[in-house]
């Protein structure tokens, strides 16, 4: 018989949050796969649990090449549990590729449910979330992360992001390039730990609060597209749209910043050719 691989969530934060089965997984598998060593040790002494099984590392620069000797491991008849420093593996995290492996080779693979970000979030940051889409981390270098969320512009689901503290400021700024500086949206800031932070604005206020500098874990939090037909760019069209608002009672600066996000432009774009 082969074995079975399981997936286990780990605490965002605090240690009373662990799901009830992960000590039982942990202390009695055969291996376990780590994303940090250093991380499970404190885990499993906050559990109170010893392991009886083999350790080892499984992180990003070593996933290729360990993935062959665990798969091994699943097909002698091993129970491998797979964790990594937060979370579920496999979401922006170590873990696809054993998955796949284990998949191709009709190896068992459950999980064990446990903490996420991604949901804590959206529970928490007072938005739409009937329906939304998990982007992940923003592609570091500026014209692939712009790119990225351009083809955003028009998701009408509320999106998902996490984000590296450092890039969390660059980070809103682009997307209030891509999606306008109005758009809703809430930067969420080590979830269930002590100094948890749920920051609620449109993202140009966010902007201006991140420039004092983030620390901690982040997920970034985005209100879909109203789904308003989205407007040609050429400028007579964006002249007759701010024309058409400014004749229903909007003022200018409001009838550009409404123009600007439906066309996807930034709003000193729509200003210039309004004032050309």
């Amino acid at each position: 018989m082969t074995g079975v691989l399981v997936l286990a969530g780990t605490p965002i934060g605090q240690a009373g949050d662990a799901p009830p089965r992960l000590a039982a997984e942990l202390s009695g598998a055969d291996v376990v796969a780590a994303e940090d060593t250093r991380r499970l040790k404190r885990l499993c002494s906050d559990l109170g649990i010893t392991l009886s099984g083999r350790v080892v590392s499984y992180f990003e620069g070593n996933e290729q090449a360990r993935t062959p000797a665990l798969l091994e491991a699943l097909l002698a008849g091993e129970r491998v549990v797979l964790v990594t420093d937060a979370g579920m593996p496999s979401v922006s995290d170590p873990g696809y590729r054993l998955v796949a492996a284990a998949v191709e080779h009709d190896v068992r693979v459950t999980a064990v449910p446990g903490p996420s970000a991604v949901l804590t979030a959206l529970a928490v940051c007072g938005l739409p979330v009937d329906r939304f889409c998990f982007e992940g981390f923003l592609p570091r270098k500026a014209g692939e992360r712009g790119r990225r969320l351009a083809a955003l512009a028009a998701e009408e689901r509320t999106m998902v992001f996490f984000e590296a503290p450092h890039r969390t400021e660059a980070a809103l700024a682009a997307m209030a390039e891509a999606l306008g500086e109005d758009r809703p949206a809430a930067v969420c800031r080590e979830l269930t730990k002590t100094h948890e932070e749920v920051r609620r604005g449109p993202l140009g206020e966010l902007v201006a609060w991140a420039a004092e500098g983030v620390r901690g874990e982040v997920t970034i939090v985005v209100e879909g597209s109203s789904g308003a037909p989205a407007l040609d760019t050429d400028p007579g069209t964006l002249r007759a749209a701010v024309a058409d608002l400014e004749a229903a009672g909007s003022t200018r600066k409001e009838a550009i910043a409404e123009v600007a996000k439906r066309a996807g432009l930034p709003k000193r774009e729509v200003y210039d050719v309004v004032h050309r």
